[in-house]
């Protein structure tokens, strides 16, 4: 999927500029822009500085991913290279429960093309399409696509503390 990313900013005399106007191609995920602190305005729109796959309080990140049709298989060796590819992405996840995670952040998703299911805790599901948007407050979930299509989703991830 090719994914086109126009960033904006500001001079020194206040003046918005375009700071790069970019096409961002993945398989899978496409990481558009992050922070794992606050950003403070006005920017000169430089990419800030952010580590890891999801963000710690305060921090945030922009992603495009997609879901491919039917079931999931690991191929030798994939573990390892989504773990390089994207540090921390399976520290959050379930091994004994594929699929199934739970972060410290606020997740805003939008379906953009496709169907997904997402699951919660008891097995509950909802059918989501293309349009449909979740508001993901930090729940132990897993997201899963039984159509026949990729499935693509925008998501924005904000980190949050979690009361223990």
């Amino acid at each position: 999927m090719q994914i086109r990313r126009v960033v904006t900013g500001q001079t020194e005399d206040g003046t918005s500029v375009f700071v790069s106007d970019d096409v961002v191609s993945d398989d899978r995920f496409a990481q558009l822009w992050g922070s794992d602190d606050a950003v403070a305005l006005p920017t000169d729109g430089a990419a800030p500085s952010w580590s890891g796959f999801f963000p710690p309080a305060c921090g945030f990140r922009f992603l495009v991913w997609t879901i491919p049709a039917g079931p999931i298989a690991a191929e030798p060796g994939a573990l390892e290279a989504v773990n390089e590819k994207f540090p921390g992405l399976l520290d959050a996840m379930e091994l004994e429960h594929p699929g199934m995670h739970t972060t410290d952040t606020i997740d805003f998703d939008i379906v953009l093309s496709g169907e997904v299911y997402l699951e919660l805790d008891d097995g509950a599901e909802v059918k989501l399409t293309a349009g449909d948007c979740v508001i993901q407050n930090g729940t132990r979930h897993a997201w899963h696509n039984r159509g026949g299509e990729p499935a693509t989703v925008a998501s924005a991830l904000v980190g949050a503390p979690r009361r223990r």
